[in-house]
């Protein structure tokens, strides 16, 4: 009986289903018709005999991964900059739209979110080269002001290994906190006025309203954020961290995508194999703690993902 009504359904408004195709297929072709080849993650590949062909080897890539002398500084280095990256980057965006929905200038607002989310649209590539440029000893802004204030050269902060997470997160904000607050934005732009009037009324300062009307609005939008951004925690950005990373910084900066890139594609055989063992490790962790922040969220707040 729901099938037909399902079905039924779909009949009679087939028009907007069918914007929906494109979408279905994309997703279809590249997100589950690839998983096929995770299998290789257990098998010895070779180009010869083909994915299918390739011997089964068990869980050996994922030992030898286990017992890599290099697995505890990926995995620490992993997880140390998602998290830091968590840390800084998920509240900050949050308290720049409640600090801008408090303004009473809509001109004013509207000017400082144009401004500030206009970073989100500059290439990493382009991100990284402005902070070569900037922190440059001789010749960058950071450099010139040192150089002015105390007559030495700025250390090279790329050369620094403890630098490099500070340098990655701190861009990250810059880059992203406008476009990461728009949500937020919208969110609060539904508040009812109507409330903020009777706490007025019932003489509730700005913060108290902010604290008890704008906050709580917002709530259920920021589980469902952090649900997503925990359930991304392995993954940080390849491009930017790769962009970044040298020969001085390698001991802080080498993280799991880094690693799957040079195992897969840079060293002279081109460990498959291996690669998309670690890859697959890194997957299953993030949908560990995407279920768990998911449970927990449910069990504390009713908002979740399903």
């Amino acid at each position: 009986m729901r099938t037909s009504n399902a079905m039924r359904d779909i009949f009679s408004r087939w028009q907007l289903y069918l914007f929906l195709l494109p979408a279905t297929i994309y997703i279809i072709l590249f997100a589950y018709v690839p998983m096929a080849g995770v299998q290789i993650a257990f098998k010895a590949y070779d180009f010869t005999l083909g994915i299918w062909g390739s011997p089964w080897i068990g869980l050996e890539n994922f030992e030898r991964f286990f017992h890599s002398y290099q697995f505890n500084t990926i995995i620490w280095n992993t997880i140390s900059l998602s998290f830091y990256s968590l840390l800084i980057g998920f509240p900050l965006p949050i308290l720049f739209a409640l600090l801008l929905n408090s303004f009473p200038g809509l001109r004013f607002k509207k000017w400082v979110q144009s401004v500030s989310y206009m970073p989100h649209f500059i290439s990493t590539v382009v991100i990284v080269g402005m902070l070569i440029q900037l922190f440059n000893p001789r010749t960058g802004a950071f450099g010139a002001i040192f150089m002015f204030l105390t007559d030495r050269l700025l250390p090279d902060a790329f050369a620094n290994p403890d630098a490099f997470q500070h340098l990655y997160v701190w861009s990250g904000i810059w880059q992203g906190i406008g476009w990461s607050s728009i949500i937020y934005i919208a969110a609060l732009s539904s508040v009812d006025e109507h409330l903020h009037e009777a706490a007025q009324i019932d003489g509730a300062s700005r913060l108290q309203r902010v604290r008890h009307i704008d906050f709580p609005s917002i709530l259920p939008t920021a589980t469902i954020m952090l649900i997503l951004a925990v359930g991304n925690l392995m993954e940080v950005g390849f491009e930017k961290v790769f962009l970044m990373q040298n020969d001085l910084n390698i001991s802080q900066s080498e993280v799991i995508s880094t690693y799957v890139y040079k195992v897969g594609l840079t060293i002279g055989t081109g460990d498959f194999s291996f690669a998309t063992a670690i890859g697959l490790f890194n997957a299953i962790i993030n949908f560990t703690l995407l279920v768990a922040v998911n449970f927990a969220a449910r069990r504390l707040s009713n908002t979740s993902l399903w």
